[in-house]
Formats: structure tokens, sequence, C-alpha cells
């Protein structure tokens, strides 16, 4: 390999034409040299934390065969570990919707650069099997051709081993490769970072090595074609073997935490709640200042207020709840009824029927009631402000906005594919989860949709997305719940409701 240049020596002016063949993701694409990351990532989503002690007590076996056997028995007793007795569409699930934001965050800079330059890029991915691959690098980073170890199946089933002709390992990327491009099969541009690569960057024009670089910084997230918006998966670090380690350890001690806090911020009135937060490990920051709480005169149509305000966490409500220091009303659509028996403040199932849930939503507010909603409809964890339904603007002018921003360190306290009567579990599993909640200004009635502002609710909604964007620095977006569903799920979000 010494006599191939190194990658930051590659020009990548003119090559807009060129093809480039990528010899690995790990080394190669990726800073990290270690593929255990990523198959705990799906061992933890389709395994939960059994399937991750499973492939941790196996990684010390997996480094001794590669230092003393081969790198192609260390990748399969990974693959075993990982993917032995689980649905392939999991699998496929996994790798679409929790991969790419560790992926992504990890791109190797120098490689990047050469691969963006080049009309056609291709790789052969060994230690990391295609269908964990795949779906990143051909949604996000625009690969045309992904070759790679491929996993053995049965009925749906993985079998935990490898398809021949096995790990691509050496000469089998270059087979793998000259099978793919047939008469074609010298390209432009190949990149490697082993001893085994030599084979197949020795098949292109040119060939460079990317040299181990554990300090160089990933490529930044406004560099890449496309940003990596909607993500899934519980674990929020990309858990090494020392994190793993201490995640396994962890999780018992932290569901019992969980079950303690929710229990007693659950049975706790509101005025001790917020200060029995702090003392649980929960932080909460209010800034702003919450409005005084609107006297309700009989017969008063629309007395009530309505908080609008995006959407981090299934506990939202509750932390502007205790925030604010009075009752508030929560109306929900896919909240399961253990959250609702838990919930310490009045819960009100909407259907996601217009008509029907601005019928509910009036009612409420004539009684009196103060009204959480989140137009988003959905949670994002990115900084990142979804549309917003401007059902919400027409239904009142009593409009509040308030901004929140939610801190987790080892587990997101949000779901798509998982089970979500979970969520705040998991949320409070966190050794020392935060919120911090803003209140905005109450609109003022000139921006508010009555009959003398002439505005639409549409413009009202985007007007309390926008200012709720600019004050957490976020960003805000046309997509919907519709949209992140279909991305991470395949569906379009109306959720079955469970217990």
């Amino acid at each position: 390999m010494a006599t191939f240049p190194t990658i930051d020596k590659c020009k990548s002016n003119d090559r807009k034409s060129a093809t480039v063949v990528v010899a690995d993701m790990v080394g190669c694409l990726l800073r990290d040299d270690s593929s255990f990351p990523y198959f705990a990532l799906i061992a933890f989503d389709v395994g939960g934390i059994v399937r991750l002690l499973l492939l941790l007590l196996v990684w010390p076996l997996s480094r001794l065969l590669y230092y003393f056997v081969s790198e192609s028995a260390a990748t399969r007793v990974l693959i075993f570990a990982t993917f032995a007795g689980v649905n392939v569409s999991k699998i496929e699930s996994a790798a679409t919707a929790v991969l790419p934001k560790f992926y992504s965050s990890d791109l190797h800079p120098d490689t990047w650069r050469v691969i963006s330059a080049c009309e056609r890029r291709c790789i052969v991915t060994a230690s990391i099997p295609r269908i964990m691959v795949e779906p990143f690098l051909k949604s996000y980073l625009g690969f045309d051709m992904v070759l790679g170890t491929e996993i053995a199946t049965y009925n749906g089933i993985a079998t935990g081993f490898v398809c021949p002709p096995g790990v691509l390992i050496g000469q089998h990327k270059a087979d793998a490769l000259h099978k793919a491009l047939g008469a074609k099969a010298q390209t432009d541009i190949g990149i490697g970072n082993k001893h085994t690569d030599i084979a197949l960057i020795g098949m292109c024009k040119e060939g460079y090595t990317v040299p181990a670089k554990p300090t160089l910084e990933a490529v930044r997230r406004e560099e890449l074609p496309k940003p990596i918006i909607f993500h899934d998966g519980r674990l929020v670090q990309k858990p090494t073997p020392l994190l793993a380690f201490l995640i396994i350890l962890w999780f018992p001690i932290g569901f019992f935490i969980a079950c303690l806090r929710i229990a007693i911020m659950s049975l706790l009135p509101q005025s001790l709640a917020y200060y029995t937060s702090w003392a649980l490990g929960i932080r909460v920051t209010v800034n702003g200042t919450p409005p005084t709480l609107a006297k309700h005169s009989i017969g008063c149509k629309n007395s009530g207020q309505i908080f609008i305000s995006n959407h981090r966490t299934v506990l939202d409500a509750f932390f502007i709840y205790l925030a604010l220091g009075y009752p508030i009303t929560g109306p929900t659509y896919s909240t399961t009824r253990l959250l609702e028996f838990l919930s310490p403040f009045k819960v009100v199932r909407i259907s996601r029927n217009r008509e029907q849930d601005a019928a509910t939503i009036k009612k409420l507010l004539q009684e009196g009631n103060n009204i959480y909603l989140c137009p988003e409809g959905t949670t994002c964890r990115e900084p990142y402000v979804l549309r917003f339904s401007a059902l919400f603007a027409e239904l009142s002018d009593q409009l509040v906005p308030v901004a929140i921003v939610s801190h987790q360190s080892v587990f997101h306290g949000t779901t798509v594919r998982g089970w979500k009567a979970m969520d705040p579990f998991f949320f409070s599993m966190n050794p020392f989860p935060s919120y911090e909640v803003t209140f905005l200004n109450k609109l003022a009635p000139e921006q508010t949709c009555n009959a003398t502002s002439g505005k639409t609710s549409f413009e009202v909604a985007n007007y309390v997305q926008r200012i709720i964007a600019a004050t957490l620095s976020y960003e805000c977006t046309r997509l919907t719940r519709k949209d992140k569903y279909r991305v991470l799920a395949g569906n379009d979000g109306n959720v079955v409701r469970t217990a």
C-alpha cells in the first residue's frame, strides 16, 4: 500500500465524468476503522438489550480472530451474533431508519471530496454487509452501485451466515467488481486502506490509500448532498464497545429510576412537581413569562388559550404543564392508554378528522380549558421545525407560541417503529434528561386570523412556525408527519392505538 499516494493527494477538479470505487465503508468512506458500533446499533434495534449483550460478549473473540486468523472470520462472528434469527425486513428497516444518522456524522472529508466530484460512484463493502449500507449510500450519497458481503436467509429470516463467496476480502472484492462491470472493469479512481485492497485498487487507473487519522474532522452536515432530517432508533450515541458495556450496566438501573421518576411526578400535585423534577435529576428550564390564567366566564366563547409548540417528545405537554403552574388539556391522537393513565393533566383523544377534531377542541375552549397543541403532528429530533397544520389558527385568537428543546444523552425518548408506550420511560432512563421551555409573546389580534386582521389560517400557522424556529435557531421545512413515517416506517403514520 505504500506504493500508492494518500487520498489527500488526489485532485478532485475535472472529475465529472470519472468513476470512483471505494474498497470498504469503515476506514475508507468512514473515519472509524471499526464496524462494531454499526452492528451494535442494529443489534439493539432488532433485539434490544439482550442482543446487544450477546454481540458484546463475542466481540473479544472477533478481535482475536482478526489478529490471529483473518478479517473474514472476525466479520463472520459479528454477523452471526447480530443477525441470527432476525427477520430480514427488520434489518432492512433499521438500516434505513437508524444507521444513516451515524454514517453521515462520520464521513471521511478527503474521501468524500473525491467521491462527490465523480459522476459514477461504486463501493465494495466487506466488513459491513451490503444490507446495512445500501439505503444510506444510494439515498443520501448518490452511489450507483453497492457491492458487498451478503447475508444468508431462509424464509425471510437471517441465518447468521454469509452467502458465497463469503466476506468480500482481497481478491473477492476485485472479482465482484469485475463481475458487476464486465468488460469495463477498469475504473478511474480506486480508494482503499488495507493491503487486502491492493487487488481492487490495482484494477483502477489511479489508486489512493486512506491513512488512519482519528482526529480528522468529519464532513459537516451542511456539506452533505441531502440532510438527515428523520431518523429512528433508541441510542443517542454511536455505541463503541466501552459505551455498549456501560449501556448494558445502566439499563436495569435506568429503568428503575425511570419508573420512580414517572410514578412520583405523576402522583405529586403540580405545585411540587416542578421542584421535585430537579431533585429527581430532570432539569427543567423556563424562559420567558408564562401568560396568566384567564378567568373563565360562563357562556364566554373561546375563553381558553391555545399553547402552540414544536414537538420533541411525548412529554412536551407535561413539561409545559410544569412550567405554566396551572392546568392544561392535551388533545392527542396516538398516545397509549398507559400514558393517558399516567398523565397528571386532562388528556382528550382526537381522530385526525379535521371537522370532528375542530368541534372537540372548540368545545374544550368554550369550557375554559387551556389547550396544548403541537401542529407538527409528530416529533423531530434534528434542528428542524416541520410544517404546521393551520387548524389551531381557526379555533381561537388566544394563541401563545412556545419553543421547546429536549436533551437526552443515552436514549431517545421517541420512536416510529418501536413501542410508543415506552417513550416516556426511555426519556426518563437518561441519567440527567432536560427540557428547556421558552414562552413567547401571545399573538396580538392583528397577528391572528380574526375577522379584522385579514390573515388566513395558513399565514398565521406559517408565522408561528417561523418565530419558533427563529427562537431555537432551527430551520423551517415543508415536511409533514406523513413524510416522516414514509421515510422511517413505510406508512402514513396512522398508527393503531395500543394499551
